[in-house]
């Protein structure tokens, strides 16, 4: 049976924390509400987790992470296509995101490198474009299609 992908339940925020956090994912400011996540589940496993700051028209996407048992598995591109549409339906035409590792998987999915001083400034006013990702970050986006 194929991961389910949602939206968190209460008790699944310690383990999608856990998981952040395993992959040297930022956390800290995961109490604001601010961010949308989606989580993907079989049996009751927490597999994989992604998230949005939505600022429409403009979005961050935070923190994509897959279980290292489910790694390889397309479970990565699923998610990601999930929270595109979650963030399409929310307002969101265009989403940022930098990553220090994962450059070539989010190429792969049409994001495109940007310079920094190019995002909207209400996500470069976001924490974890001001402080919580290093500065040597890659940053990227895409523009999403509109339906």
């Amino acid at each position: 049976m194929p991961a389910c992908i949602r939206a968190p339940h209460p008790t699944d925020l310690p383990w999608l924390v856990a998981l952040l956090a395993a992959a040297g994912l930022p956390v800290d400011d995961l109490a604001t509400g601010q961010i949308d996540f989606l989580v993907a589940m079989e049996d009751g496993q927490l597999l994989g987790v992604i998230g949005v700051e939505a600022v429409p028209p403009d979005g961050l996407l935070r923190s994509l992470a897959v279980a290292p048992g489910a790694r390889g598995s397309g479970l990565g591109g699923r998610l990601l296509q999930a929270m595109e549409a979650h963030a399409a339906a929310r307002g969101v035409r265009r989403l940022t995101l930098l990553t220090t590792t994962a450059a070539p998987f989010f190429q792969q999915r049409g994001y495109q490198p940007v310079p920094r001083a190019d995002v909207a400034p209400a996500i470069q006013a976001t924490a974890e474009f001001r402080s919580l990702c290093p500065a040597s970050a890659t940053c990227m986006h895409k523009h999403l299609a509109v339906d």
